[in-house]
């Protein structure tokens, strides 16, 4: 009997004990494994913040930093916290009226205009904002229609979020602004959290905090910065993406999201491949009450890496700061002091030459390299106030914000003639001993006598002269005669203005007009009326001067005058110098110079063009700025007519000469003779050439790279 109770006690025991087991370990499998080993009864939400990646720089040459980012702070909402939290109309409206006050733009994209008569405002939210608008309808208030109207929506949302009553209707529609964004991210959309203001100054965050309204935090970032008020046209800046954008170009592209910014001109968006960094996504782990409890940086589901912010590489210009400054001064400077020519003669009904000057532009090139080493447009604007002078800048009829140097087409008047020069040697048409008698006026044709300036002013002529004569006097009847040489083919002439650049893309990262080369094809192009369209040999004697049909920018001078310089070699134009890591200390890429082209110049044509344009510089018409010029210059001025006021006026050249280095084009739009534009081309030389003239320089020194 004994026996078969201590049996029963022992089986009991051990139903008990395994009973006792098996509770253990579905209290662990709850407790522990379920809940990862987060035990405690905490009620936890999590969301994911976006951490900003730093955009690259943008510096010059030598290494002075032109674009980079300030550190700033944005606020942001915790949606989690504040609708955890009573009153969160009051919350939301107490901010709303601070924000009022100290007068604080703020993010919203609630499609519905801020005042009764209440209207949809889809236009202004971009494809990204109807379609959370379109998920957001049919979750709220018990599932709205998408062909609601405007003040229904408003009234109905008004009883949905229990807005008061008494609550004017603006009020109502900015909490219900707020409360949409916030919304939007429980669920309808892969939203990070709501950044509410960007970029708050210390006054206005200590206000903000002061309201103590939950759940809204502040976070670091960064806004975009300019430190130069020089090269505003160039550097361009950034802005939202558009919905065409986001379609077309970066939806594909690893590390955009629909409200990323990006360049949207200039070298901003011509780098924006370089530039861009890719943002990070950070889960921050909190209680109701804001207490934060864990941080990490989500992984990728492919890869498995943590997604932290990678910032944008840094972009290292051709542009040399100080040129660019001189360009600058000096193209303001003189286009000031054109404007305020006195009139001498006031009643004769005449404006003196230049005094309605538009505008003008400079563009510098290392001949070398192809490397733009400055590109200046006047007038100008300031990049850090761009957007809130915009109004203004759009209206102005000088037209500021439009970039002369890459966009503007111009009539090339003289400086077209080296052109000329060579395809006529090369064609052995003439060469650089063959005179022609200058009789001022070419009266070949009747009903078209061309002159030439100099018997318009003076009634004189040139008399007997060679090619490198007609350079240096400008005289425009020597090329009147060459181009009516019926041995000259003028397709030649084309030719050689093509390979030296005239009506061809330079290159250059920027977008450029092409312009136009005056021939055949070009006419037909432009001239469609009935009788208009054919060419004669009026158009080539024109076309010859600079006249006609040739429309160059500034930037194809320039490369004009380059090509010039390294006797036929034409080098691609570039921005980009090279590409270094985000912290300095790789080197990613190095932009190395493009020979686009190659023609070849006889000796005789290079010796005709070169002493021509060295002459221009010595006792030519531009005698008078580089005469006594301690460096060698070969130069060219111009002066193209216009349709009224004065003429336009261009100034190239190259230096040293017998081994040059860069090339200058100053252009005046309305400026008179090209010859004024030269004081510009000279302050830059002196800048370029600064230690040569100090007599100061070290062997080697002052050598582009």
């Amino acid at each position: 009997m004994e026996r078969i109770t201590r049996l029963r006690v022992t089986v009991l025991m051990t139903l008990f004990f395994l009973l006792i087991g098996f509770f253990a370990l579905k209290l662990y499998d709850l407790q522990i494994i379920q809940t990862g080993g987060d035990t405690d009864n905490v009620k936890k939400f999590y969301t994911v913040t976006r951490v900003k990646a730093a955009r690259g720089d943008i510096l010059d040459r030598n290494g002075n930093v032109l674009v980079t980012n300030r550190a700033t702070y944005d606020m942001v909402f915790n949606h989690f916290v504040i609708l955890s939290n009573g009153n969160v109309n009051e919350h939301l409206l107490r901010l709303v009226h601070l924000c009022r006050e100290m007068d604080i733009t703020y993010n919203e994209h609630f499609p519905i205009t801020m005042d009764a008569p209440f209207q949809y405002t889809l236009s202004q939210v971009g494809s990204a904002g109807k379609n959370h608008f379109q998920a957001y309808l049919p979750v709220v208030a018990g599932g709205l229609d998408s062909d609601i109207t405007a003040p229904v929506l408003m009234r109905t949302l008004r009883e949905y979020y229990d807005i008061p009553a008494h609550w004017p209707d603006a009020d109502a529609r900015a909490v219900i602004g707020l409360r949409y964004e916030l919304r939007l991210r429980q669920g309808i959309t892969n939203l990070p959290n709501y950044v509410f203001i960007e970029d708050v100054n210390n006054e206005e965050l200590a206000a903000i905090l002061e309201l103590g309204v939950p759940g809204l935090n502040t976070e670091e970032s960064m806004v975009r910065v300019y430190n130069t008020e020089y090269g505003a046209h160039i550097l361009g800046y950034i802005g939202a993406i558009t919905a065409d954008q986001w379609k077309e170009t970066y939806k594909e592209k690893e590390g955009y999201e629909m409200d990323a910014l990006v360049g949207q001109s200039g070298l901003e968006e011509a780098f924006e491949e370089y530039l861009h960094g890719i943002d990070g996504y950070r889960v921050d782990v909190v209680t109701s009450d804001g207490t934060l409890i864990q941080q990490y940086y989500q992984r990728d589901e492919e890869t498995g890496e943590e997604q932290r912010p990678i910032a944008g590489k840094n972009v290292e210009l051709t542009i040399d700061l100080e040129m660019q400054t001189t360009a600058e001064e000096q193209l303001e400077a003189l286009i000031t002091e054109l404007r305020n020519t006195p009139d001498d003669d006031p009643d004769d009904d005449e404006i003196p030459d230049g005094a309605d000057a538009k505008g003008g532009s400079v563009v510098v090139m290392d001949v070398k390299t192809g490397q733009v080493l400055a590109c200046a447009s006047y007038p100008t604007y300031n990049l850090s106030t761009f957007r809130e002078d915009y109004a203004q800048l759009s209206q102005d009829p000088l037209a500021p914000m439009f970039n002369r140097a890459l966009m503007a087409t111009y009539a090339p008047g003289s400086t077209y003639k080296m052109n000329m020069v060579i395809a006529g040697i090369n064609a052995g048409v003439i060469s650089s001993s063959t005179k022609i008698t200058d009789q001022g006026v070419y009266r070949k044709y009747p009903g078209f006598n061309p002159k030439c300036l100099t018997w318009t002013t003076s009634g004189r002529t040139h008399g007997h002269i060679d090619a490198a004569q007609a350079l240096c006097v400008s005289c425009n009847y020597f090329f009147y005669h060459l181009a009516d040489n019926e041995r000259l083919d003028w397709n030649v002439v084309d030719a050689t203005a093509k390979a030296l650049g005239l009506g061809e893309k330079t290159g250059v990262e920027l977008f450029e007009y092409t312009g136009y080369r005056a021939n055949a094809e070009t006419k037909a192009l432009l001239h469609t009326a009935e009788g208009e369209s054919g060419w004669y040999p009026a158009d080539q004697i024109m076309a010859s001067i600079g006249q006609s049909d040739n429309r160059f920018t500034p930037m194809q001078l320039c490369v004009y005058t380059s090509t010039l310089a390294n006797r036929g070699t034409r080098y691609k134009a570039t921005f980009l110098n090279r590409v270094v890591s985000s912290d300095y200390t790789k080197l990613e890429y190095v932009n190395e110079p493009v020979v686009v082209s190659q023609l070849e110049i006889s000796n005789d044509a290079y010796y005709a063009y070169t002493k021509g344009m060295r002459d221009v510089a010595l006792t030519g018409t531009a005698r008078t700025i580089l005469k006594n010029y301690p460096i060698p210059v070969a130069a060219k001025t111009g002066t193209a007519e216009t349709d009224n006021g004065s003429d336009n006026g261009a100034f190239i050249c190259y230096a040293p000469y017998d081994d040059p280095q860069i090339a200058i084009v100053v252009y005046g739009e309305s400026a008179g003779h090209g010859r004024t534009m030269g004081q510009i081309a000279k302050a830059l030389l002196d800048t370029y050439f600064q230690d040569e003239l100090a007599g100061n320089l070290i062997p080697g020194e002052n050598q582009l790279n």
